[in-house]
């Protein structure tokens, strides 16, 4: 397989067709999740979780179904945004012949719980999902006509079906996969027909008038008038903006964008379980028409610590609790009497074997092939694993490490065992590269983060003899870094046959590993800062210098480019570090969402959207500054 840093003349054809990455909104609901592009398509939505095949699937293919609500003339809106404080997309249109609102949710509404659902391992909220997409259009002034376009394709656009009238009249359509897995209904105040495979309709709205279009799935009790499509949003707004006022963000010109993040993470958890996708979606690319294509439907434990630490550092402890539940259920399978199994990434539901398999019949979005669902990194040896899962422990049971019961306490040492017993070997890294395994630093201090973490509970549960033992080795792993992980000029290598740089050696001070005032640590980070960016964003490795599996360019990785940021304030380069946080927080996309990467020509996004890792990495980062910033002024503290 190949892949190339210049679009093919495939992809050139059609990049036009296909709006840029940022430019997509994120609709949920925190069990479904939707992308929205410009022109009011829903282009990305998979029934009945987000990791299930799309129905809506125009992201990836242009004959993969949307989902078009807006004004039937024009295409390029006037302005667009979330209501703030939420997750409801409003967008205004200037027509021809007037001005138009609409707004776009996921509804969220009080549940009754009248039966328990086996797919449940969380306690129910008393609001959540109901399996409805509202889209509610008013006119501002003038005369203007909305339109209805839903043309579904169901299991990754390779399904058509046929749509049949509900009751006596125009207003309600049906429509269901021919397996039967998945049915819709479409209904609201505008008469609907049918062209083909699409179900369409418009009305005329004058000055004050509303129209609104609902799709709903399941069981789901759509709202039957304006007055309930009216409360939904309502309640939907109240639900959003109830949830963020319980985070403890300082004000700060910087707020919004950690607002948005923390708006974003909770978009991307699914009630259920608890679990928090690292992305909405799979296969877009790393590259520009190339194949670092990617399903990032999924949870990675690498991602588990930084989730805790985010989460309670904004105050937001019942979804840090029904994370850590998840990944408990994860790695015990449900069963904290059988010894426990960690692989770098589960399924949202928990499951372990997310086998790759490639859709060769979608075109990918703007021609980037082939298109992936599951993840062929998930049997993968990446010895940071073992940190990763230790570090969360310790931010879970922080100054409590007695309230770990015991099942859970001997699986999670049978972890230390693994990483003191496997932190010799090489493995794939952090990266997930698909090249043969190497002695990479980064993995190496994943250990020492695995045995020190774990030497550090064991002291407080008063095991000494576990607590010598592991401390014994943690020092074994820094005293072998320390030796063979340093280039002669200082600087942390990305693995013990070469002196490359890498960008996971600023998780050393992050994570502990060395104080900020080594001079190896201030070496490394500026070392990564000059030699390691493209006009001052972060790359992960030099692709030349790194058997990855794949040829051609990537683009810049943005959270570490806020690893930068932080590892710079950590070593005294504040002003720099300030600097670099308000050049990214200036490439947030339209709505402040961020995808994978960036690239640096066009400032276009890139990879999976929105990415999880990125907002936490912006969350850290924007506030160990905000944190600075109100050390070195107190009285601007609100």
């Amino acid at each position: 397989m190949t892949d190339t840093a210049t679009p093919t003349a495939e992809s050139q054809d059609t990049a036009g067709l296909f709006p840029p990455i940022a430019d997509y909104g994120f609709l949920s609901n925190c069990e479904q999740s939707c992308l929205v592009a410009p022109d009011g398509s829903v282009e990305w939505l998979c029934l009945p979780r987000p990791d299930s095949p799309s129905v809506f699937g125009a992201l990836l293919d242009r004959a993969a179904g949307l989902f078009r609500f807006g004004p039937g003339n024009t295409r390029v809106p006037e302005h667009r945004r979330y209501v703030p404080g939420t997750m409801v997309l409003e967008t205004t249109w200037q027509t021809q012949t007037g001005w138009m609102r609409v707004h776009d949710l996921l509804v969220v509404d009080r549940l009754k719980h009248e039966s328990r659902r086996t797919d449940y391992r969380r306690a129910p909220a008393d609001l959540g999902a109901t399996g409805v997409l509202l889209r509610i259009a008013t006119c501002v002034s003038g005369r203007v006509e909305v339109a209805v376009n839903c043309g579904p394709v169901f299991d990754y656009g390779t399904s058509g079906s046929r749509w049949t009238y509900q009751g006596d009249g125009y207003d309600a359509m049906t429509t269901a996969a021919p397996d039967g897995s998945v049915r819709l209904e479409l209904g609201g105040t505008i008469p609907l027909g049918v062209l083909g495979a699409r179900c369409y309709g418009r009305t005329t709205l004058t000055p004050g008038e509303s129209a609104f279009t609902t799709l709903s799935w399941g069981d789901a009790k759509a709202p039957a008038d304006l007055d309930e499509a009216l409360a939904a949003l309502n309640t939907t707004v109240d639900y959003w903006r109830d949830w963020l006022s319980a985070a403890k963000i300082p004000d700060h010109p910087w707020k919004p964008y950690i607002d948005r993040s923390a708006l974003t993470l909770k978009g991307l958890s699914y009630a259920p379980t608890g679990a928090i996708m690292a992305a909405a979606t799979t296969s877009l690319p790393e590259t520009p028409g190339g194949a670092r294509n990617w399903d990032y439907r999924f949870t990675w434990i690498r991602d588990s610590a930084f989730m805790l630490r985010s989460l309670y550092h904004l105050g937001f402890n019942w979804e840090a609790i029904e994370y850590w539940g998840f990944v408990i259920d994860a790695i015990s399978g449900g069963n904290l009497n059988q010894k426990l199994e960690l692989q770098i990434m589960y399924g949202i539901g928990g499951e372990r074997d997310l086998t790759e398999r490639t859709l060769d019949h979608l075109d990918g979005y703007r021609g980037a092939r082939p298109v992936r669902v599951g993840n062929g990194a998930w049997d993968q040896h990446q010895h940071d694993v073992w940190g990763m899962i230790l570090d969360a422990l310790a931010v879970q049971f922080r100054h409590g490490a007695s309230q770990i019961v015991q099942p859970v306490w001997e699986g999670l040492a049978g972890f230390v065992e693994a990483a003191l017993e496997h932190w010799r070997d090489p493995d794939q890294g952090i990266w997930e590269v698909r090249g043969d395994p190497k002695h990479f630093t980064a993995s190496k201090m994943m250990c020492w983060v695995a045995a020190q973490r774990g030497a550090d509970l064991a002291r407080e549960r008063a095991e000494d003899d576990r607590a010598q033992r592991w401390q014994a080795g943690a020092d074994e792993i820094k005293a072998e870094i320390l030796d063979k992980g340093v280039s002669s000029r200082g600087v942390f290598r990305q693995h013990y046959e070469t002196d490359d740089l890498d960008a996971s050696l600023l998780l050393i001070p992050i994570m502990g590993f060395l104080p900020p005032d080594d001079k190896r640590v201030k070496a490394t980070a500026l070392a990564i800062a000059d030699e390691l960016t493209k006009d001052g964003l972060v790359l992960r490795y030099k692709v030349d210098g790194t058997d990855t599996g794949f040829s051609g360019e990537e683009g810049t990785f943005t959270i570490c480019s806020f690893w930068l940021v932080r590892a710079l304030a950590m070593i005294g380069e504040t002003d720099r570090a300030r600097g670099l946080c308000q050049k990214l927080l200036s490439f947030a996309g339209p709505l402040q969402l961020y995808a994978e990467e960036i690239d640096t020509a066009t400032g276009q996004h890139l990879g999976n959207f929105p990415q999880a890792f990125t907002h936490l990495a912006l969350i850290e980062a924007v506030s160990l500054l905000i944190q600075a910033d109100q050390e070195a002024n107190p009285a601007s503290i609100g």
